[in-house]
């Protein structure tokens, strides 16, 4: 799963020692733009360095799993990052869509439906103005 969001605040972060050996937890808020902002809690297990490079107040994309498990009757919740990357300022996309679009050339002439064609014609870069 993937989501946009912006980097509410981060928690401090908690390490240990299991059974597998050393671990370090840290959690992360953001918050997402949407007409209700919605905020998610993203944990970066194991990930010290991509969780250091994040900025609070500036846009990434990250890239979660969810997984939810159960405990003594209770369900838990789990959202873990394995990719975040910087958004992409809006600036480097070209300010005109159009822009890289060819200039259509001049009107379309269209033959008559009365004249026929004494040679074959080679096919025309017509304008298609329909809807559909």
């Amino acid at each position: 799963m993937e989501f946009e969001g912006i980097v509410l605040k981060k928690l401090p972060a908690t390490s240990g020692v299991s059974a597998r050996g050393e671990w370090q937890r840290q959690d992360v808020i953001f918050e997402m733009p949407q007409e209700f902002n919605r905020k998610v809690c993203v944990t970066f297990f194991n990930r010290p360095t991509d969780a250091d490079s994040l900025r609070e107040g500036q846009a990434y994309i990250v890239s979660v799993n969810v997984e939810s498990r159960e405990f003594n009757g209770k369900w838990y919740t789990d959202v873990r990052a394995w990719r975040v990357q910087p958004k992409q300022a809006e600036a480097s996309a070209p300010a005109d869509p159009m822009a890289e679009m060819p200039p259509f050339g001049g009107e379309p002439s269209y033959a008559s439906a009365t004249s026929a064609p004494s040679a074959p014609v080679a096919p025309l870069n017509e304008v298609d103005d329909l809807p559909f």
